[in-house]
């Protein structure tokens, strides 16, 4: 556990160089982001609108831009340089199937506040509405992970042309961003007392033949003998090599004081398969690849205190990006970690965190060849009736959680018969980059409130089903909550889908009893097919609809569980139910008409509305 590293202090002196350099203020700007060694982006929005900073170490034409996918095909750009003396500015766009040369828009919805160059950089401050309703030319900027286009040049046009030199070179690339709801980097300039504490892997040999590799570390934190709160959390990378290798990394609090736990804090860690159940279940901190952090609102910490809690657990998943075996001499060891904030200056209320969705299981079906797979996990309102305080909870941070064909993630919350307006949706998933959303006003859900997390996967890449599980290959649908003030009786709220759910999705009555391998006896056409060979050879072209019918109305398994995996309640996990009945449906309506979401009633459960005729339709004010 070391304080800092020589890596971090030389390229935090980095930082403190270049903004000395360009006399701007950091600390004026809600976030900060540097894409390249020679390009930062600044940014601060508002409900309404963002003000943008570019900062490149260039003396010719700058960009900034936005598309679906990162590429430059039907990305909306605007660009800006110096032209003896002179601001140039320019929203342009770059259709699909084009040369590549970003043309004017008729349109110019960007706002130039000021563009200069000194010795060695550019800068361009501008400013745009969210969502400018020019559906032809500009991308809308929402909640979705934004694909930021990012552009910059040696040279500038010829002077008086409008032409841009050689644009496809300026394209440097692009980077998945939470441009609306991203933590606050500023949250800790008001903190008196602030200690740093790092954790750390210890000379992990990284993933060769194997795809992935999941590495478990106990730490000993016995000195907290008063509480002291969490306040922020980061990765510290070991190397740029071992960066690639990260998937996530998930820091657990562990409950009792076991002689194994004692035992296993003195080791250097082994791969998880091999710690039984040490009953770590509760989330602390998650990092996944692509998040810089997070930092907890002025109004909450999480609990550090070695009387409630003396040993943690650091699993990080660490996947072969190549799924191939490198050569001996390229065998990479990584000491990577997380680097903790917290202080004895306690806020008002303890943080927690809630994991809502799918258990990770084969039951969770992706059929193969499909642009559109909808899976949903349930934490169903008996379980928040039973675990929630009166006054209910605060959710005020969100991480969605899919592997690699994940498209779309709702957490969906339903109250009554009533759906309420969604906590997070994310309609461009990036599984490349999964952080915590940082939501402007706390979310309440109260006891007795359902919680769905819904994924969409595009599947239509894949010859074979995929499978729920926990390696990259498999499928996930998680969305991790924080919230406040902190509750012990509920950490996971999960579901699973029911055997005889999977079962009929598939076209089977019943199994043989006893057989092993496991076989169908009925239909009469199946039967003596064991299982296995079902799933495999199962026509997915021709009865994927059906499937997706009985998947999303059939019953499923509650799994509520507490601190040290304990079920909130037996009889709730016994039973197999279905999902709750809702009448009345929250929809986005178009951002350029009246705004806000719409109430639909209808007569319907929670598994959408396609194909339901409307009844009634209520629209109210505000912004999704």
């Amino acid at each position: 556990m070391r304080k800092s590293t020589s890596m971090v202090r030389c390229f935090q002196c980095l930082l403190v160089a270049w903004s000395w350099q360009l006399g701007i203020a950091g600390s004026n700007w809600d976030h900060i982001m540097d894409f390249d060694q020679n390009y930062r982006l600044l940014w601060t929005s508002t409900s309404k609108d963002i003000t943008f900073e570019v900062q490149s170490r260039t003396q010719g034409f700058v960009g900034l831009g936005f598309s679906r996918d990162g590429t430059l095909a039907d990305s909306d750009i605007v660009v800006g340089w110096m032209d003896d003396g002179q601001a140039q500015f320019q929203d342009r766009h770059i259709r699909a199937g084009s040369d590549g040369d970003p043309i004017i828009d008729p349109s110019q919805d960007y706002t130039l506040l000021s563009l200069y160059q000194n010795q060695t950089h550019t800068v361009m401050r501008f400013k745009r509405n969210l969502n400018t309703c020019d559906n032809k030319d500009d991308f809308p900027i929402t909640n979705d992970t934004m694909r930021v286009i990012f552009m910059y040049s040696k040279q500038k046009p010829q002077k008086g042309s409008l032409a841009l030199p050689d644009p496809l070179e300026a394209f440097k690339g692009s980077r998945s961003v939470f441009l609306t709801q991203r933590t606050n980097q500023h949250l800790l300039t008001n903190e008196a007392d602030i200690n740093i504490l790092e954790l750390r892997n210890m000379d992990v040999e990284l993933p060769e033949s194997d795809e992935s590799l999941y590495w478990c570390k106990i730490f000993k934190l016995d000195d907290f003998h008063q509480k002291h709160h969490l306040i922020r959390y980061e990765p510290v990378f070991d190397s740029s090599t071992s960066v690639l290798f990260l998937n996530h990394m998930i820091l657990y609090e562990c409950q009792g004081l076991s002689n194994e736990l004692e035992m296993l804090s003195r080791r250097h860690g082994q791969p998880c398969f091999q710690i039984k159940a040490t009953h770590c279940n509760t989330v602390v901190a998650n990092w996944a690849r692509g998040s810089d952090g997070f930092s907890f609102p002025q109004e909450a910490g999480y609990p550090l205190d070695s009387h409630q809690a003396t040993y943690y657990l650091l699993e990080t998943h660490y996947n072969n990006p190549d799924y191939s075996e490198p050569e001996a001499e390229q065998q990479v060891v990584d000491n990577s970690g997380l680097k903790l904030y917290y202080t004895q200056s306690l806020r008002n209320f303890d943080a927690g965190v809630l994991s809502v969705g799918i258990d990770p299981n084969w039951r969770h079906i992706i059929p193969p060849g499909q642009e559109k797979v909808v899976s949903e996990g349930h934490c169903i309102g008996a379980c928040t009736q039973q675990s929630f305080p009166q006054e209910g909870i605060n959710i005020f941070a969100v991480m969605t959680r899919t592997h690699l064909i994940g498209r779309q993630v709702k957490l969906r919350q339903i109250r009554g018969n009533e759906e309420l307006q969604p906590i997070v949706h994310d309609t461009n998933v990036d599984p490349s980059y999964q952080d915590y959303r940082w939501l402007p006003t706390p979310v309440k859900a109260l006891p007795g409130d359902s919680l769905i997390a819904e994924c969409i996967y595009d599947s239509s890449s894949r010859k074979s089903i995929t499978l729920g599980g926990m390696t990259t290959r498999e499928e996930i649908c998680l969305v991790l909550t924080l919230y406040y003030p902190r509750q012990q009786a509920l950490t996971s709220c999960h579901s699973l889908p029911s055997l005889p759910t999977v079962l009929h999705s598939l076209g089977i009555q019943e199994l043989a009893s006893g057989s092993n391998p496991v076989e169908i006896s009925s239909p009469p056409e199946l039967a003596g097919m064991t299982l296995e060979k079902r799933l495999i050879s199962y026509d997915w072209a021709n009865q994927f609809e059906n499937f997706q019918y009985v998947t999303r109305l059939g019953s499923f398994k509650p799994m509520c569980w507490a601190n040290a995996m304990l079920p909130v309640s037996e009889s709730i996990m016994r039973d197999e139910i279905t999902g709750p009945e809702i009448f009345t449906v929250c929809l986005p309506v178009p951002l350029c008409g009246k705004g806000g979401w719409g109430a639909i009633l209808v007569a319907t459960n929670s598994y959408g509305t396609d194909g339901i005729k409307e009844q009634h339709r209520n629209v109210s004010k505000g912004t999704p």
